[in-house]
């Protein structure tokens, strides 16, 4: 209630004034928008981590490619073969020279002047045959004096004997003492010598006067003449001054050939036989050969001789091969070209011809081993088969041989290998 004065009546107010009661203080309320951030926070970390993961593979992947590219620079892909054995039947073709069977050169055994000749080059002589007259003045008058010599000795050899006659009558006498007559009887002895050695003299100058006339030392033909008329020629290894009148002295040249005769009935070829193939170069087997003189014909010989020795030069074998010339066709002193059927026991290796390196070192190839390094070995070349060569000494049948090789090859370098059959790459 109220009172007139506006105051509420204690009454009232007991009923209206009751305090409120006391209320439990709620917790604040969370943001709903907290959660959310933390969520994104957590996961833009996650992939920021995942990209960042992403570039540090990328970056390891670019240099993992980066350096296997610098290595496969650095080490460049060759391909390679294995060498294979050629036939065993083969036909080994080698230069030759042709040769007469007998040739000799013809010397003047007197000094003299020329003065006549009877055949000249290509002309067919027998043994014996006047080939030359000689004309020897020097000689004629040393016979002559040497005759006389012994005319001399054989005088003095009679008187020797007439006086020790009468020293053997006196000493029967006792009117020479022993001594006189063993001087008497010595020089008869002096003179008998004497004389033999006049006669001797004349007698090797009569020999001498005998080589006036140059003959023929066997039955051939002559291929050369280097004397005319008038030339003035010496005996053989002398040389000597002799006047010619009243002019200037001529001097003869030692050991002037006057002729030179072959015999080529039978001609004799000489090849040089590598020595790889020395073993089956046998006496007996047959060769055929292709003359430059006469290219349209092939010419069969038989190999007689060999020299049983390596040539430690050339490391050849000297073979002889005899042909029969009783035609006259082939001309000696040529080039031939002699191909010997063979079989050998060891065949040797081929490899392609692009193989082959030439260098100062000479003739090289290139061989990679199991772990990838090359190695330039010198090769002995057999024959070449045009796009193959045949190598007989230097490699093996399992080395891996590289196949046109790079100038800059070098011994030791490391490369990578891929066989010439085989296109995938591989690396040993």
């Amino acid at each position: 209630m109220t009172t007139n004065n506006g105051h509420a009546s204690p009454a009232t107010r007991t009923m209206t004034d009751t305090p409120p009661a006391r209320r439990t203080p709620r917790p604040p309320e969370k943001k709903s928008g907290g959660g959310a951030v933390w969520f994104w926070l957590i996961l833009f970390l996650i992939v920021l981590g995942v990209v960042a993961a992403l570039v540090l593979w990328r970056d390891k992947s670019n240099q993992s490619k980066l350096n296997s590219t610098t290595q496969d620079m650095a080490e460049p892909t060759v391909l390679v073969v294995h060498p294979q054995k050629g036939d065993p039947h083969i036909t080994i073709t080698l230069p030759g020279t042709v040769n007469s069977l007998i040739e000799s050169s013809v010397y003047s055994q007197v000094s003299g002047y020329v003065k006549r000749w009877y055949v000249d080059i290509g002309g067919q002589v027998r043994s014996g045959q006047l080939l030359a007259d000689i004309d020897t003045p020097v000689t004629d008058q040393q016979l002559l004096q040497a005759q006389e010599s012994v005319k001399q000795a054989e005088a003095n050899l009679n008187l020797a004997k007439i006086t020790a006659n009468r020293y053997n009558d006196l000493f029967g006498s006792h009117a020479v003492s022993q001594q006189d007559l063993d001087n008497q009887n010595a020089n008869v002895k002096v003179q008998e010598a004497n004389l033999s050695a006049a006669q001797a003299f004349v007698g090797g100058i009569q020999k001498t006067e005998a080589f006036k006339q140059v003959r023929a030392p066997f039955d051939g033909v002559i291929t050369a003449r280097r004397i005319d008329i008038g030339d003035y020629v010496t005996a053989t290894g002398q040389t000597s001054t002799t006047p010619s009148g009243n002019g200037p002295a001529q001097t003869g040249t030692p050991n002037q050939e006057l002729f030179s005769v072959a015999q080529t009935r039978t001609l004799r070829v000489y090849v040089n036989v590598p020595e790889y193939y020395a073993s089956e170069t046998v006496p007996g087997i047959t060769a055929n050969l292709e003359l430059a003189s006469d290219p349209n014909t092939t010419v069969t010989g038989k190999l007689v001789r060999t020299a049983d020795a390596i040539d430690p030069s050339s490391l050849t074998l000297l073979t002889e091969i005899d042909v029969d010339n009783s035609s006259g066709k082939l001309l000696p002193g040529g080039y031939a070209q002699v191909h010997f059927d063979i079989v050998t026991k060891h065949p040797p290796l081929v490899i392609p011809g692009n193989s082959l390196i030439f260098r100062a070192a000479g003739p090289q190839v290139g061989v990679v081993d199991d772990s990838g390094v090359v190695e330039l070995r010198d090769i002995k070349i057999g024959r070449d088969l045009g796009t193959k060569l045949e190598v007989v000494d230097g490699i093996n049948e399992d080395d891996a041989v590289i196949v046109n090789p790079s100038d800059s090859l070098a011994d030791k370098q490391k490369v990578r290998v891929k066989q010439l059959d085989d296109s995938s790459d591989k690396k040993p």
